[in-house]
């Protein structure tokens, strides 16, 4: 059966997979709101408490450059006697801050007032929704490169790159610095839901052209064109 992976890096696990294509996710244009000049003063941890997360990167990080951290994140079951020996006693520490989970509502303001999403992970992440959801509101992001980070960051335009916390304290100035403007641009041209279903049409449409005998075939993606909208080649 012909699959669609969500990035290239989810295709490395599974190489002999019959894959028709890849299609970045996306999100509607109007479900976050950018913010164009952050208020919060903080920078901002969003996801799951768990070891492949790392938000102990992020709060080394954020205590090494002197800035608040704010925390939003849940502790599924599996990882919580995780959390209780090796995180919860960090979040005592001065100017970290523990938020727990947060609904959809909540997310626009908590990242969008934040200065930068930090994103430590230390796993291959298939795609990591968090990054784009932060480039809707404006917010840039300093990842650490594993899974998709690559695909997804614009260095230099939407965020960092980084291989460790000593290299993300070089980049922190420049991330900070980045135009909050620019990156909810490239978010619409990367990360629109529209250019999103236009990918997945691209392959639907090749997949029947194809016919029944065709064994594997390989769309690009990134190259979109729809209604206003284009996007580069990502890999």
């Amino acid at each position: 059966m012909p699959l669609i992976a969500i990035s290239g890096a989810q295709r490395l696990a599974i190489g002999s997979a019959n894959f028709a294509g890849t299609v970045l996710h996306g999100l509607p244009r109007d479900l976050l709101a950018p913010t164009l000049h952050a208020r919060g003063g903080y920078l901002a941890f969003l996801g799951r408490i768990s070891p492949e997360k790392r938000v102990d990167r992020a709060i080394d990080i954020a205590r090494a450059v002197g800035l608040p951290l704010k925390i939003a994140a849940k502790v599924d079951r599996v990882d919580q006697a995780y959390f209780e020996r090796d995180i919860q006693p960090l979040l005592n520490l001065p100017g970290i801050e523990y938020i727990g989970e947060i609904d959809e509502r909540a997310k626009g303001k908590f990242l969008g007032d934040a200065l930068a999403l930090l994103f430590p992970i230390d796993w291959p992440e298939p795609f990591g929704l968090v990054m784009i959801e932060a480039m809707a509101c404006g917010t840039p992001v300093l990842a650490f490169r594993h899974g998709s980070v690559p695909e997804v960051i614009d260095e230099g335009i939407t965020g960092y790159i980084v291989d460790s916390v000593d290299a993300a304290l070089l980049k922190m100035g420049s991330l900070l610095a980045l135009d909050r403007g620019r990156v909810r641009r490239r978010f619409e041209a990367r990360f629109s839901a529209t250019r999103m279903a236009y990918d997945y049409i691209r392959v639907y449409e090749s997949q029947l052209r194809a016919g029944e005998n065709t064994h594997r075939l390989e769309v690009p993606y990134g190259k979109v064109s729809g209604p206003a909208e284009s996007s580069p080649a990502l890999i």
